[in-house]
């Protein structure tokens, strides 16, 4: 496969950086956990942002109903939370982030850029939140928390899929990744990539600032600003 020199792999988180669903996702996995591991407790103080969806049953539940049950449940309470999801996640709870419409069809348009999603989302959970807004259509492929656990092993994923896809080869810095986590910014490290970093999400531009992206936004509401930061 040629490199890819001049071209650029973009790869977007989504709760926090692309849209906000409100509480759906959150009250969707503490319904599951409910009718699946019979755990009731709340998670008002339990940060989700950036973690894997099912990192985050395992960090509410595991050590609560025993490491057995919750491996053997897992996969059941996945699935009752995508369905309590398609139940709660109306149209209106959808709200692109300031900016984000106008960035991804900008993008889009960019013959050298590649678009994917690297999300802890499972991906049926991620193509329902980026349904509203119509956000589907710039994503072909992504790597996603139903893939792994384990958020740092995503960008490798994602970049092979995206070599698959278009038949060339993405490395260090024409790989970009996007989000509003401290674990957006660190996941790619080690493989050398840009990390550009949006305080749009419950982490605060401190605490990001912290972790040395490359860029640190306050949003994506200057447009030119949000594509000098992704395609510099």
């Amino acid at each position: 496969m040629p490199a890819a020199e001049s071209h650029k792999l973009v790869l977007f988180d989504i709760d926090g950086t692309l849209l906000s669903a409100g509480r759906a996702a959150r009250e969707s996995i503490l319904a599951a956990l409910e009718a699946v591991y019979e755990w009731n407790g709340g998670a008002d103080g339990h940060d989700f942002s950036g973690k894997t969806d099912p990192q985050i049953v395992r960090e509410i539940v595991a050590e609560k109903v025993g490491r057995a049950i919750f491996e053997e449940r897992l996969a059941r309470a996945l699935e009752v939370y995508l369905e309590e999801l398609s139940r709660r996640l109306s149209p209106e709870l959808v709200v692109p982030k300031p900016g984000v419409s106008a960035l991804l069809a900008r993008l889009a348009q960019e013959p050298g850029v590649t678009l994917g999603l690297l999300t802890g989302n499972l991906e049926r959970g991620a193509r329902m939140k980026l349904a509203p807004p119509d956000f589907n259509r710039y994503f072909p492929f992504g790597a996603y928390g139903s893939d792994n656990a384990d958020r740092y092993c995503l960008p490798a994923l994602a970049i092979e899929r995206a070599g698959r896809l278009t038949g060339r080869v993405f490395s260090g810095k024409s790989i970009v990744i996007v989000g509003d986590s401290v674990h957006d910014v660190l996941c790619g490290r080690s493989l050398g990539v840009r990390a550009v970093a949006v305080a749009t999400g419950p982490t605060t531009a401190e605490r990001l600032a912290a972790t040395n992206p490359n860029v640190l936004l306050e949003s994506f509401a200057d447009l030119d600003r949000g594509l000098e930061a992704i395609l510099s």
